[in-house]
């Protein structure tokens, strides 16, 4: 099972990326538990300087922008 952390203030775009790893995991067959990070202390944790973000089993794939769903699923599917 993948663990997805979106980081992110809950953004229209931090929206967008939830819902693009949501549709990857579920159209490959990938379970995955997912959670919502909004606080700014446990982002900064990640070292993360921009949201959205994209955190897959404790790392980080990809920060300050919405990736495509190709990009998304090579990530999970890694």
């Amino acid at each position: 099972m993948k663990n997805i952390k979106i980081l992110g203030g809950g953004c229209a775009n931090c929206k967008r990326l939830e819902q693009i790893a949501r549709d990857v995991a579920k159209a490959n067959g990938i379970e995955a538990e997912f959670e919502e990070v909004k606080e700014y202390a446990e982002i900064m944790k990640f070292g993360v300087m921009s949201t959205p973000a994209l955190v897959v089993d404790g790392k980080v794939v990809v920060s300050g922008r919405v990736p495509t769903a190709e990009e998304v699923t090579v990530w999970l599917k890694a």
